[in-house]
């Protein structure tokens, strides 16, 4: 039942890492098979690491979370629309080239912004014991690798058919995203 759950659980929180990975393939439609597991694997270790994080704050430093958890939807709002916006304007303003490129330092960004409302996971996880809280991390890790890869792999398909209006489409898709974790919050 464990196993079943942190599949489950994996499979929501990916949504979001799915829908940005989506654009990022959309973004950059060459992107090579080493940069897109690398791009999953970001992806997967940020949802593995912060449902570790939440578990660990219940245990340990529970009322410092607590005032911290309001501000997750406005930290993702934030992240995410800054990076699509990026990617807006500079796909309507024609600078295809330079948004081609998915740099570490955005990577981060989006890993940490689609990742931070797993925190709260940590919570639903906290009468686990450390073996089964990282389990179920773990395999939410694993899950999140995978739907992010097939996320990039359509969005590359659909990229290189779109072409000139990929960035336009992933910066919208990124900001919709940030919304609907700001939204879905309150």
């Amino acid at each position: 039942m464990l196993i079943i759950n942190a599949i489950l659980l994996g499979i929501g929180l990916a949504m979001d890492a799915f829908s940005v990975s989506l654009a990022n393939g959309l973004n950059e439609p060459h992107m090579k098979v080493k940069k897109m597991s690398k791009t999953s694997f970001v992806f997967g270790f940020f949802q593995c690491f912060m449902p570790l994080i939440g578990w660990l704050c219940v245990h340990t430093i529970i009322h410092y979370f607590k005032q911290f958890e309001t501000f997750i939807p406005w930290i993702a709002l934030i992240l995410l629309g800054y990076i699509g916006g990026k990617m807006l304007i500079e796909g309507i303003r024609g600078d295809e080239e330079e948004t081609a490129v998915l740099t570490k330092s955005t990577l981060l960004l989006q890993g940490i912004a689609t990742s931070i409302d797993a925190l709260s996971v940590g919570f639903t996880i906290a009468n686990y014991n450390m073996v089964n809280a990282f389990i179920t991390s773990f395999i939410i890790g694993i899950v999140t690798f995978a739907i992010s890869f097939a996320g990039l792999h359509i969005g590359k398909k659909f990229g290189t058919k779109l072409s000139g209006r990929a960035s336009i489409l992933g910066g919208i898709i990124l900001i919709a995203i940030g919304l609907e974790i700001f939204i879905s919050a309150l």
